[in-house]
């Protein structure tokens, strides 16, 4: 039977290995939920903010989403000067990033999701500024949260709520067979005529594949294959003569000589119209001679008050034109040498014999 000693002394080892398991259970979920490290240097930093929006003490801190640290402490400071941000938000982070962090660092209040956990979100992008120190003072930038993108989602909601009432009510006119879309969804005389028409389009599809018909015979018969064919086959011999330099189009694609002839024609027309700009010549007189338009206005003035005068019947040609006494006179002359002759290729005897008398 053990002595009360040996009990003591096995009820004293129990009791330590239960402490040193304790401690060893505690340092592993230290190790294991802690962010900055047992063994790791730290330091303090400081932000302000105006409203905590919801961060509690022991949340973590991020550099660029990696955790660095937690949150330490949360209060308001009654500072006059701090009155816009009277929010004073306590950090330990570790140093293991401290070549990435200066003074330049911004830190704002950051959620994890819609609905998740707010933490302090460090912005070290800029690398600007002294390396932190503890107990340093970091900068804040505004973020906006939940309850501000609620509050400014309401207008949006609200004519997201209109819109949606309208589309209710086109949707009900429309099911109430009213209106151009709802005659077209409901009335049954456009799904009739519809089908018609899409009868006669089959009716036309079975005739062009059938042999019958001008489109049937232009689908189904070789016939237009091969006049294309040849219509393509004289048309590529064309246009090879005409690039080797035959024939009439060829000629005037390859010779020369028609270049030159036209050039010297364009030549002499610039020299023909400047030689009437210089007033040159007949027709240059005509263009710049003012006597001589004069003249010419003179002659066609002369020109039409003849004219008029030949209208108006006046003169003797006026009324060779106009008198109708001459018409009947002409005509009736033309009647009588008709009968004349008519007469003496009856008769000739009685007009052509002559009669000779002496005495």
């Amino acid at each position: 039977m053990p002595s009360e000693k040996q009990v003591r002394w096995s009820q004293l080892r129990v009791g330590i290995t239960v402490l040193v398991a304790l401690l060893t259970l505690a340092v592993l979920i230290f190790l294991m939920t802690g962010t900055t490290g047992l063994f790791t240097r730290k330091i303090m930093l400081r932000a302000y903010v105006d409203d905590a929006g919801g961060l509690r003490v022991g949340a973590p801190v991020r550099l660029e989403g990696v955790d660095i640290g937690n949150v330490t402490g949360i209060r308001v400071v009654p500072d006059p000067q701090r009155r816009m941000v009277p929010v004073e938000i306590l950090m330990k982070i570790t140093t293991k990033f401290e070549d990435s962090m200066t003074t330049g660092c911004q830190a704002s209040l950051a959620t994890a999701g819609v609905l998740g956990e707010v933490y302090i979100n460090i912005d070290c992008r800029s690398q600007r500024g002294a390396p932190l120190q503890n107990n340093a003072e970091l900068q804040t930038q505004q973020s906006p949260q939940l309850e501000d993108v609620v509050r400014a989602s309401q207008g949006t909601l609200q004519n997201v709520n209109v819109l949606v009432k309208q589309l209710s009510d086109i949707l009900n006119y429309i099911q109430s067979g009213k209106g151009s879309i709802g005659k077209i969804i409901y009335d049954s005389t456009l799904y009739d005529r519809a089908n018609a028409t899409l009868s006669q389009l089959q009716n036309i599809a079975n005739e062009i594949n059938s042999p019958k018909g001008s489109l049937g015979k232009l689908l189904s018969s070789d016939e237009l294959y091969v006049k294309v064919n040849t219509a393509i086959d004289n048309l590529n011999k064309v246009i090879d003569e005409a690039n080797s330099g035959q024939g009439t189009v060829g000629k005037f694609l390859k010779d020369p000589s028609l270049y030159d002839n036209a050039n010297k024609m364009v030549a002499g027309g610039n020299q023909l119209v400047s030689d009437i700009n210089a007033g040159k010549g007949t027709l240059g007189k005509l263009a710049k001679d003012q006597a001589m338009a004069n003249k010419i206005d003179n002659t066609i003035t002369r020109l039409d008050n003849i004219t008029t005068g030949l209208d108006k019947g006046e003169g003797s040609a006026g009324k060779l034109l106009k008198d109708p006494k001459l018409y009947d006179n002409t005509n009736d002359l033309l009647v009588e040498t008709r009968d004349l002759i008519k007469a003496v290729r009856q008769n000739p005897k009685k007009y052509l014999t002559i009669y000779l008398k002496i005495f």
